[in-house]
């Protein structure tokens, strides 16, 4: 299926997307190098708050995909953005690791340990009932929630393990508060993204494996998308993810090599 808008830039997944685990996907590196020579935008949109972009870009790196720290759009950014832009030099507690707490300080915003105008929380691996136990206090006695994003599950070396998704669970059945999620599938984190590269919703598509993040927040967004059978999503089971997450993807691709060749086919007619 075609696009009519002119296409001026990719919203791109990480995980399953363009790796697994700390193994590159073949022709991930081939298809980043494509855009770079062909000199179209791109961010890496992430919903992973727990690393700096830099640390992001450097992994990239190390797995043989083309990246830099500031083609890195991560969730914990878009979640200080999204707060600076509400509530400049804000007092925020953090439920979250380094990527996080960097993100905000270089907002502007400060970090506390008690009367917080807002709790965000984000993954935590380092993670007490001292903790649960403030953030839950701050937000009945009316602190803002923010979530970094809604994942319930996070991939590790050691297979799945609960995610910030998971905590906020706990969070929004003790605290009887529900967040403002700034992750996929929310479009926060896309508009977010989409600022950064200074192009509307249509001149930009959001590719990913995942159709309930993924695709689901290019469509809440507006912008349209590419779902590549490479990673949750698969050929077998593309068809009912799609279903479950209420959403349609624009175009349907196999794989790395296919998506180098269908981008560049686009650009020719553009």
């Amino acid at each position: 299926m075609g696009v009519k808008q002119a296409l001026r830039g990719l919203l791109i997944d990480l995980d399953g997307t363009l790796y697994h685990g700390g193994i590159m996907i073949p022709g991930a590196d081939e298809f980043i190098q494509s855009l770079r020579e062909q000199e179209l935008g791109y961010l890496y949109v992430t919903n992973n708050s727990t690393a700096t972009p830099e640390v992001v870009a450097e992994r990239l790196q190390a797995m043989g995909i083309p990246a830099s720290a500031d083609e890195v759009c991560t969730s914990a950014q878009g979640a200080a953005a999204y707060i600076a832009q509400k509530q400049p030099n804000a007092r925020v507690y953090v439920i979250g690791e380094t990527g996080l707490r960097a993100a905000l300080e270089a907002a502007g915003l400060q970090l506390v340990e008690d009367e917080p105008d807002i709790v965000v929380q984000g993954i935590d691996r380092q993670l007490t009932y001292d903790k649960l136990a403030k953030a839950v206090q701050f937000i009945r006695s009316g602190a803002q929630y923010i979530l970094t994003n809604p994942d319930l599950l996070l991939p590790s070396d050691h297979g799945l393990i609960p995610g910030a998704g998971s905590i906020s669970a706990l969070l929004r059945t003790a605290s009887g508060v529900t967040p403002t999620v700034i992750g996929k599938p929310s479009s926060i984190l896309m508009d977010f993204a989409l600022q950064r590269m200074g192009l509307d919703a249509e001149e930009a598509w959001v590719i990913g494996d995942n159709p309930a993040t993924d695709i689901a927040a290019g469509q809440a967004a507006g912008c349209k998308s590419i779902l590549v059978l490479t990673g949750l999503a698969t050929g077998d089971n593309y068809k009912k993810l799609l279903a479950a997450a209420n959403c349609e993807a624009d175009v349907i691709i196999h794989d790395l090599y296919q998506l180098k060749q269908y981008i560049h086919e686009q650009q020719a007619r553009s």
